[in-house]
């Protein structure tokens, strides 16, 4: 297919015009999505600062709030005890190079029911021969926490067990729905549908370090410029491809270097 625009030719070479039909949209496509990310982050962040001045609300408070999203970083404060030898162990959780895991303790409320309360990270065996056993304070105590809604669901290699009868258990993330439905019927009462993020001088708090978002919103809009760029470089090589405009560029670097040469002259 062939095209004039003025001193401008286009020739669109069918399979070179199909692909950056396909891919220019995507890329950008790509780009905008970072940004919203980017703001979904700097969102989520706010929310963080702003809940950290509140103080600690009590867990079944917690509950009238419907919408999930509001109750993410909810400073909370429950007591009761830790079932020392009920805990799960979220695998692949790296600190400072090393290689551990999240403990996630079973603990019965004072005011009836249990939460899953993630006590922060311990080191693991990197050759899996055997599991931590951390331990955890006896008789009651009053923790203080944030309450953990994850963003995204959880990406999981493979289908969990639901099975409780085992403990400890290692999990690769917590199906709080799954997850609290078997403890429930384990146990023979609720578990709170989300788990409670110790803060570091609660008792029964390991190394805890919680990061607030796993990408930071820099990071996104980096990324974003990125997939802009792409798409730059590609619709530039598209326009080159296709159309005598480098020639048309040359002709015209050619005739101001002829100008002033003469000129000089």
């Amino acid at each position: 297919m062939r095209a004039s625009l003025g001193a401008l030719e286009l020739e669109l070479e069918w399979r070179t015009t199909l692909l950056v039909t396909l891919l220019l949209p995507a890329l950008i496509g790509l780009g905008f999505w970072q940004l919203d990310r980017e703001g979904e982050k700097r969102e989520l962040l706010a929310r963080f600062e702003a809940r950290q001045a509140a103080a600690p609300a009590a867990l079944d408070d917690a509950l009238a709030a419907r919408d999930p999203a509001a109750l993410a970083y909810l400073p909370v404060r429950l007591r009761g005890r830790y079932l020392a030898e009920r805990y799960l162990l979220l695998d692949n959780r790296v600190q400072g190079g090393r290689f551990g895991y999240e403990v996630v303790s079973l603990f019965a409320r004072e005011d009836g029911g249990y939460a899953l309360v993630n006590r922060g990270w311990v080191a693991g065996d990197p050759a899996r021969r055997s599991l931590p056993a951390p331990g955890a304070p006896a008789g009651d105590v009053e923790i203080t926490g944030q309450l953990y809604v994850p963003p995204d669901p959880p990406y999981l290699l493979g289908e969990q067990s639901r099975a409780v009868d085992d403990w400890p258990r290692v999990v690769q993330a917590l199906e709080m729905g799954p997850l609290g439905e078997a403890l429930a019927d384990d146990l023979g009462a609720t578990v709170f549908p989300w788990s409670v993020r110790l803060d570091a001088d609660a008792p029964g708090a390991l190394a805890v370090d919680w990061p607030v978002v796993n990408v930071s919103p820099a990071k996104h809009r980096g990324y974003a410029v990125q997939w802009f760029a792409m798409a730059a470089v590609l619709g530039l090589f598209f326009v080159l491809r296709s159309s005598n405009l480098w020639a048309l560029l040359r002709g015209r670097q050619a005739a101001g270097a002829n100008d002033d040469g003469r000129t000089h002259d």
